[in-house]
């Protein structure tokens, strides 16, 4: 008899108990509707050990009321990252719960909330490295990765966004990541400009973008390539292993890439760049030879291997690939771009020594020499950068170096014309 009555007690306690959680809840509930998420979640942390024997129904409301009650304490900015994750945590949590029982309530909400998280997350994330804050934007792309890991570019973006922040050990596992997935991020833009505010805005397909050409609400269709980013990707994890002394590992991880992406030309300058890192120029020159042959008339290619060379500080190869990529794609921006940097760069020899001439009648002679060659790196500039500035009118940097050539010319008329765009 005995025993019964200990069969008896445990039942009302399991009773009591639920009943417990079931108040808990409610409880929570009201505090989440009066304003009070802290509160709310103070209630729910009572019912915390509890609730993995409730009921799937009392877990999933449970999971719900804690997923609100962290994501209004995010949406007031209280710990926004922090809360915005833990809010998706328990959102999976219930969606998880509501599966296994194949009963729905609020998952269909919960799914919502989740996608709303991730927009939150990434826009964050975007104001954080406007801010220079790469660290705290890294974490947050990561953190909308793992609420998505079918949208592949949060982790391209966290890792490239690690990198800015100079924490290397972060953007190696995700390096590694994207490694494993065989990520290449390359697409097409379906472009147009907006006719409301003349922005260029991006569209899901060709078809939606041309039916708002026939509506009327945008106009110069273009289409742009999006290149393979896998080179990138295994520059930077090169460069980290590197970094870190694991040399063989490096030369691994690209020669692993090569296999897997014969066609990726991409990753041939990824490892010339490797042996440039390491010094070894003969491997280098041999890669950069392979690249040319294998794709002679690919702007981007042909590009790239001018940054690498300028990189090796060979300015005559750096200026006849950018030339070269100019010859095949006569609007390739960053080529007209880097050429007028490159032979910017010859004006600060010039400088130093102007400096330090003195009142002589034989150095004010070798100023005069001086300044006439300094003007001929300016006049030599203006066509690289005039160009640059019509095919990108927007680039601020592009312009204020031009109107800085014009003025050291004293060539007032053209630096007034292009103020006066500036403005």
């Amino acid at each position: 008899m005995k025993s019964k009555y200990v069969i008896l007690a445990s039942a009302l306690l399991i009773s009591v108990a639920t009943f417990a959680q079931k108040d808990q809840i409610k409880n929570a509930e009201k505090a989440l509707k009066s304003g009070d998420a802290q509160g709310a979640l103070a209630q729910l942390k009572d019912a915390e050990n509890l609730i993995v024997n409730a009921k799937d129904t009392e877990q999933a409301q449970y999971y719900f009321v804690q997923g609100n009650a962290y994501l209004d304490l995010a949406n007031k900015k209280v710990e926004e990252s922090k809360n915005l994750s833990a809010a998706a945590d328990s959102y999976k949590k219930l969606i998880e719960v509501e599966k296994a029982s194949g009963k729905q309530k609020y998952s269909t909400q919960a799914a919502t909330s989740i996608t709303n998280i991730k927009g939150l997350l990434i826009n964050s994330a975007i104001a954080d490295t406007q801010a220079n804050k790469h660290a705290d934007g890294a974490k947050k792309l990561y953190d909308a990765y793992l609420l998505d890991k079918n949208d592949t570019i949060n982790l391209y973006y966290a890792a490239s966004t690690a990198v800015n922040a100079q924490d290397f050990d972060t953007a190696l596992p995700m390096y590694e990541e994207l490694k494993k997935l065989n990520y290449s991020g390359k697409g097409t833009l379906y472009l147009a400009t907006n006719k409301a505010n003349n922005n260029e805005d991006n569209f899901a397909n060709a078809k939606e973008r041309d039916l708002a050409i026939k509506l009327g609400t945008h106009e110069k269709p273009k289409t742009e390539a999006i290149p393979s980013k896998r080179g990138e990707i295994y520059k930077n994890l090169a460069l980290i292993l590197v970094q870190k002394g694991k040399i063989e590992e490096a030369k691994k991880a690209i020669a692993d890439a090569r296999k897997t992406n014969p066609d990726d030309s991409s990753l041939i300058l990824t490892e010339a760049n490797l042996y440039l890192e390491t010094k070894d120029y003969e491997q280098y020159k041999k890669l950069v030879g392979e690249a040319l042959q294998k794709d002679p008339n690919n702007a981007d290619l042909v590009f790239n291997l001018g940054v690498l060379s300028a990189n090796a500080k060979n300015d005559a190869d750096a200026e006849k690939y950018y030339l070269k990529a100019i010859e095949i794609n006569p609007n390739y921006t960053n080529a007209y771009l880097n050429l007028a940097a490159l032979k910017l760069e010859a004006e600060k020899p010039i400088i130093d020594e102007m400096n330090k001439l003195g009142t002589s009648a034989k150095d004010m002679k070798r100023y005069d020499i001086l300044k006439a060659q300094r003007e001929g790196v300016f006049k030599g500039v203006i066509p690289y950068l005039k160009k640059a500035n019509e095919l990108d009118p927007k680039n601020e940097d592009v312009a204020k170096t031009l109107l800085g050539v014009y003025k050291a010319l004293e060539m007032t008329a053209e630096a007034k014309a292009l103020k006066a765009t500036m403005n």
